[in-house]
């Protein structure tokens, strides 16, 4: 399978700079400390899929030059996984065709709650997204690319996360149930949350997350969904060569 995978963002909810914020991190100069709300785009194939849709997913798209989206896998439905949702009306217009989601019911069945709009017939002017929601228990199948979500934990909340050949993606994660590690063997990358040094109840910390890279034992590990207490120099220093703070553009070819 031919694989490639696009950092649009690697950033919490915040973003960095943190607005307001005058801190060491949000005041570098280095272009890796500016940080946009995490998701990735995974081409497979020839199929292109957008893990999540945050607020900054216009900016993200133009910047890497997303032209086409072929199924959103959603993680959750927090407001910074989620709210760009309506930036998918772009890709329904140009492509004359519904848009795929893809998540556990409790996500899936939220997101049409709250953008009840967005799941309604295309009207002859595509004006806004037009979306089909498809809750999924166990791996599936677009386009011939088989997708399996990974359940975990974001505190009390049941997610998913998800593997596309030798590639995984868990963002806010706080525990991996036994049952999920199966999933997780023969990695080549993987992409883990890493919110901040002090430990979250609903997050991995710096420290659980390098622990955990190590226990999964992907080949190589890079950390997402990083605060502005985390900088990327700081992060460089302090991790093995097969454990990286990801950036924003970065692109990996499997």
């Amino acid at each position: 399978m031919s694989l490639e995978v696009i950092v649009l963002g690697c950033g919490s909810s915040a973003g960095t700079p943190v607005i307001g914020c005058r801190c060491a991190t949000c005041s570098s100069d280095n272009p890796r400390n500016r940080r946009t709300r995490a998701s990735v785009a995974v081409r497979a194939n020839g199929t292109t899929f957008l893990i999540d849709t945050g607020p900054d997913l216009r900016l993200q798209a133009l910047r890497e030059q997303i032209d086409r989206i072929d199924a959103v896998l959603y993680t959750h439905q927090h407001a910074d996984h989620l709210n760009g949702i309506d930036d998918l009306r772009a890709y329904c217009f140009h492509q004359r065709g519904a848009i795929p989601l893809y998540g556990n019911a409790f996500t899936l069945n939220d997101i049409q709650q709250r953008f009840s709009y967005a799941f309604f017939p295309p009207s002859n002017y595509w004006d806004k997204p037009v979306l089909q929601a498809h809750p999924v228990e166990r791996e599936f199948s677009v386009n011939g690319v088989t997708v399996t979500p990974i359940p975990v934990l974001h505190g009390q909340w049941p997610i998913y996360g998800y593997r596309v050949g030798n590639f995984a993606y868990i963002t806010d994660v706080s525990e991996i149930p036994a049952s999920s590690w199966p999933l997780l063997e023969g990695l080549d990358v993987l992409l883990l949350d890493s919110l901040r040094r002090v430990p979250h109840p609903t997050h991995f910390s710096f420290e659980q997350a390098v622990d955990h890279a190590g226990r999964i034992g992907a080949q190589q590990t890079y950390l997402i969904h990083m605060t502005h207490e985390l900088s990327y120099e700081a992060m460089c220093d302090a991790l093995p060569g097969n454990i990286r703070p990801a950036h924003d553009g970065l692109k990996i070819v499997l």
